[in-house]
């Protein structure tokens, strides 16, 4: 390919599929099967074995109300808000968000699907406040449509994915869920009243999987909700560990992970066998954390592993000396007692009066961790980690404060490829804007390839207004993370209007994709004339949140 050729002319003037346009600049000539087809596009994208994405036709922006796919794949609905999930007659709820799929006895085509419900609308959910407060009824709305769904799923045999609504298995976390356990360095302490259990979970963001096959749902923007609820807000804000499997297990929020605005999880070893735990702040000026157990995994303890996430040493990174902060009351402790020290706000003794254990760390991390050197960054979403080379890429969503306003994903390299390393180093791997196609990167996750499949998150009331015009709708991209279109985001999906798509996670065949369409019609002012109708589903006066599998990938 004529390298002064601009890649997104050059796609849109053969129009064809990504192995076609790598034939025809090659000069191979028409291709006849998907063996040339894997050949020429490992010529043009740098793919290793174009298993996934490969073969796929890029789409362009669009603005229309569907989610939009390229050329021979398709998309089920396989839940929307409001659907019975179980026999017990509980629902769908709203806002879903990040998903992770469990198999069934290793079936690529039944398995469990947790999916986190991040929050309500007063339009379409919980109805308006009245003299600025919820009536209890509207509470207990706005807290059932939070948290989680377990829903049980399959492919029938003609291929269509569905929701087995008479599954056993399926169950609801939600905000009003009772004795959910609080482990770790604020259990049983002052800073959260004193408690063991708290009531439920709700702002549920993004997430993770665990070594010992287990769930990690993370609590983001809690604080809005645990007001309105008249909940104590220091219960929230944490990761909580959910066995999809067995309802009987106890929910556990981890609070030795830190408490702030949690978006996911991303869970690894270090080179001596200790659990890392890498996560993002989703704020403004905000950090990337790490936690690194003070014990080694065992494979053959399974689900007791979970123990590893009760004691360990919570860090935040300093981007210009490359080091890890250890996020501890001793280091704490240490700044305080420095000659001449004086915190931002407040006073020394006010500081060394509220801190004074490990608790009230965790409980406040945020501004301990800043205190502490944490460098502040544009809302670190969410992060993954390699599966090739254990470097871990975050997405650094934006910050218009800083005049970053498509934002970037940033690579980390941690020292000698260790996880658990106290030193690193970054790259800037992607920036969003024209020159890339996308804006506001969210949720990523790899194929096999080792390619980065992320969304993008603009904010409903900026698209397709100003400087995001270009972009159209909130969409699905795939970036190459090595070969000569290193950074290259070729677009795979366009959100219906006002939606973003969030909790990409694929079967582990990679034959499909579960991805959830999140607050479509979210402009919406008047309830009778709403700006989306996606899904389209007949009968539907509104439109509904919804999790879709979608199917189409060669191999």
């Amino acid at each position: 390919m004529n390298k002064a050729m601009n890649r997104r002319t050059f796609l849109q003037y053969l129009g064809t599929g990504a192995a076609a346009l790598a034939a025809a600049s090659a000069g191979l000539g028409t291709l006849d099967g998907k063996a040339n087809a894997a050949t020429a596009a490992d010529h043009m994208f740098g793919f290793k074995t174009n298993k996934v994405s490969g073969y796929f036709e890029p789409i362009g922006p669009s603005t229309n109300d569907e989610l939009v796919l390229p050329k021979g794949f398709k998309y089920d609905v396989v839940a929307a808000y409001g659907d019975v999930i179980n026999p017990k007659g509980d629902t769908f709820g709203y806002n879903n968000d990040f998903t992770v799929y469990f198999p069934i006895d290793g079936s690529n085509e039944r398995g469990l699907l947790w999916v986190n419900h991040e929050y309500t609308s007063e339009l379409w959910v919980t109805g308006e406040k009245k003299d600025g407060k919820f009536t209890p009824a509207q509470i207990e709305k706005l807290l059932y449509n939070q948290g989680g769904s377990v829903i049980e799923v399959y492919r029938d045999k003609d291929g269509v994915w569905k929701m087995d609504a008479k599954s056993t298995l399926a169950r609801r976390v939600t905000g009003l869920t009772k004795g959910i356990r609080l482990s770790g360095p604020a259990a049983g302490s002052k800073t959260v009243g004193g408690a063991t259990t708290v009531q439920g979970t709700f702002a549920n963001c993004s997430g993770g999987m665990t070594l010992w096959d287990t769930l990690l749902t993370c609590e983001e923007n809690f604080e809005t909700t645990a007001g309105d609820a008249g909940l104590n807000v220091t219960h929230y804000g944490w990761v909580v560990e959910v066995d999809p499997f067995d309802a009987s297990a106890p929910i556990v929020k981890h609070t030795a992970l830190g408490r702030f605005n949690h978006e996911n999880t991303a869970m690894g070893l270090s080179k001596d066998g200790r659990v890392v735990v890498y996560m993002g702040d989703d704020k403004k000026d905000a950090g990337v954390y790490k936690f690194v157990s003070k014990g080694k995994y065992n494979p053959a303890a399974g689900k007791s592993n979970a123990k590893l996430l009760e004691d360990g040493t919570l860090y935040v990174a300093n981007m210009k000396s490359g080091k890890w902060v250890a996020v501890t009351i001793e280091a704490l402790k240490a700044v305080m007692e420095k000659e001449g020290w004086k915190p931002s706000k407040g006073t020394a003794e006010e500081w060394k009066n509220k801190y004074q254990t490990q608790a009230d760390v965790v409980v406040n991390a945020h501004e301990v961790a800043m205190l502490l050197g944490g460098t502040p960054t544009d809302r670190p979403e969410d992060i993954e980690i390699s599966p090739f080379d254990n470097t871990f890429f975050v997405c650094h969503t934006n910050n218009d404060s800083h005049g970053n306003i498509h934002g970037h994903i940033t690579r980390y390299m941690e020292k000698d490829g260790d996880l658990g390393a106290m030193e690193f180093d970054f790259e800037i791997f992607a920036a969003g804007g024209r020159q890339s196609g996308f804006s506001a990167p969210d949720n990523i996750t790899f194929d096999s390839n080792g390619d980065l499949w992320t969304v993008t998150d603009m904010s409903s009331g900026s698209m397709n207004k100003g400087v995001f015009t270009a972009f159209g709708n909130n969409g699905v991209f795939v970036i190459p993370s090595s070969g000569p279109a290193k950074g290259e985001a070729l677009q795979f999906a366009s959100a219906p209007k006002d939606a973003e798509l969030t909790g990409p996670w694929f079967t582990p065949d990679e034959r499909t994709l579960f991805l959830a369409v999140q607050h479509p019609g979210e402009n919406t002012e008047d309830a009778a004339k709403p700006t989306s109708m996606w899904p389209h589903r007949k009968g539907d006066d509104q439109p509904r949140p919804a999790v879709v599998a979608i199917s189409g990938f060669k191999f």
